[in-house]
């Protein structure tokens, strides 16, 4: 009797968190389990889950309920989202994904050892280091990568953007590697699986299981690698010089094993982001003809205007990609369908009656992005809408790809750079995606027909007229 009595009031307590206050409505679903695989159903990219579009009409725009083992306020309102990532500063990820990054990690320490890394970073991916260090190598990097593709009449999308960042970073961070070592971190993707956001469980058989091993062995070989080249001399990439450039009184300020640590989340953080945009991108692309037809144009202008129609793009190239930019603006709007800001609360917030607890994660959704009196026609992809916008901003009141606060993504010009360079690249071949291709989410990007587009090699750009 008194098992059950437990048990029944352990039940309630669940379903009825405590808090200083009034918590926002909803429901906490089963214990340690809450919602989750309710909310983790496979849903449209370019939608909102009908998990939380359900409980906005049930509850209003912020509404709690447990996910991942972990008590949760989902978010709609921009204010409150701002608010949220402005004031706190620990970042809302479960405990998954806490394994998987490492709890001696600098990116999710101290406010202080994220605004280290965030500096060091902002040095090598910042405007002036892409502007130094980052277009010859990404453009080279994706010429080569789709004048194979074009041999092979076929090309996918999320594989070669994910071979083009890696292969960049290595070079930046690690420099000349053995190619045996290069190719073995390259294979390490292919064991992260794609969902992070899980149940905690590390046990044979789960995905926590394999993400732990996977990291297991990338960590293993950065670290074999980082020894190598420090105990025989070898150059590193500018961005070691620029870590181990850091002293304090003659002492370098990270040790060894945090510097691992940092270029592991580093890659992981990166190759986990872009290549899946750049898919969503192109589908995007591919399904709007007037949008393909005014891209063609102006990456034809581009090469016509150069006196070497092979040479590299430059800085400058970059930046007269004006519709290209406005493409990339209205496709991260259009596919911010799952949190852009996460935090956990480190204090009580109120918001109107409303208390977000302490301790709670907190996702807040861009729904901003699909209000009809901020965008018109907020569901369609209309690139043009950005005409008159200021296509530098990564954030605004009313536009939060990237998030906001603290935790805005340090790396978000160099994935506006990559996904630049690589339209412009395809659209050097006649090519064109799959129809079956669907863009989907569990939480993450995810592409059950593949990534792939057809391309052909003979139809250059620069070779052909007006095909």
């Amino acid at each position: 009797s008194l098992i059950v009595v437990k048990l029944f009031h352990s039940i309630y307590q669940w379903r009825n968190p405590k808090a200083n206050g009034k918590l926002p409505p909803g429901t906490m679903g089963f214990p340690i389990i809450g919602e989750t695989f309710e909310f983790m159903k496979l849903h449209d990219a370019l939608q909102l889950p009908a998990f939380v579009k359900e409980r906005i009409l049930r509850y209003g725009p912020v509404f709690r309920t447990s996910l991942f083992g972990g008590k949760a306020i989902i978010s709609m309102d921009i204010e409150l989202n701002v608010e949220i990532a402005k004031a706190n500063h620990v970042p809302g990820i479960t405990k998954s994904i806490l394994r998987l990054f490492g709890k001696n990690n600098l990116f999710i320490q101290s406010k202080e050892s994220h605004r280290h890394v965030r500096n060091l970073t902002f040095q090598l991916l910042g405007p002036q280091g892409l502007k130094l260090r980052m277009v010859e190598d990404v453009d080279l990097l994706a010429r080569t990568y789709m004048e194979e593709g074009a041999k092979n009449g076929f090309l996918d999308v999320k594989e070669t953007s994910s071979k083009i960042l890696i292969e960049c970073l290595a070079k930046k961070v690690m420099g000349e590697m053995e190619p045996e070592a290069a190719k073995q971190l390259a294979l390490c993707w292919r064991y992260f699986p794609t969902e992070w956001f899980q149940l905690s469980w590390n046990v044979p058989g789960t995905g926590v299981y394999r993400m732990m091993k996977a990291r297991k062995q990338m960590m293993k070989l950065i670290k074999e690698t980082v020894l190598k080249k420090r105990a025989s001399g070898e150059e590193f990439g500018e961005f070691f010089k620029i870590i181990f450039g850091e002293t304090e009184g003659g002492v370098e300020t990270m040790s060894i094993e945090n510097v691992i640590e940092y270029i592991y989340t580093f890659f992981l953080i990166a190759n986990e982001t872009t290549p899946g945009i750049l898919v969503a991108i192109v589908k995007l692309i591919s399904d709007h003809p007037k949008v393909m037809q005014e891209l063609k144009r102006e990456h034809e202008g581009i090469v016509q205007g150069k006196t070497n129609k092979e040479a590299g793009l430059t800085w400058e190239d970059y930046k007269s990609m004006t519709f290209t930019q406005m493409v990339i603006s209205e496709s991260l709007r259009i596919t911010s369908t799952a949190p852009t800001v996460l935090r956990i609360t480190d204090h009580d917030f109120k918001f109107g009656d409303y208390t977000i607890p302490a301790g709670w994660i907190f996702m807040g959704y861009a729904n901003v992005h699909f209000n009809p009196e901020k965008y018109d026609d907020p569901l369609e992809f209309n690139p043009w809408r950005w005409k008159k916008e200021d296509l530098g901003s990564i954030l605004s009141k009313t536009y939060i790809p990237f998030g906001a606060g603290s935790r805005l993504c340090v790396g978000a010009e160099f994935a506006k750079l990559q996904m630049a360079i690589f339209i412009h690249h395809l659209f050097r071949y006649r090519w064109s995606m799959k129809k079956e291709t669907k863009v989907l989410r569990r939480f993450m990007l995810m592409f059950p027909c593949g990534s792939d587009v057809q391309i052909s090699e003979d139809t250059k750009v620069d070779n052909s007229a007006g095909h």
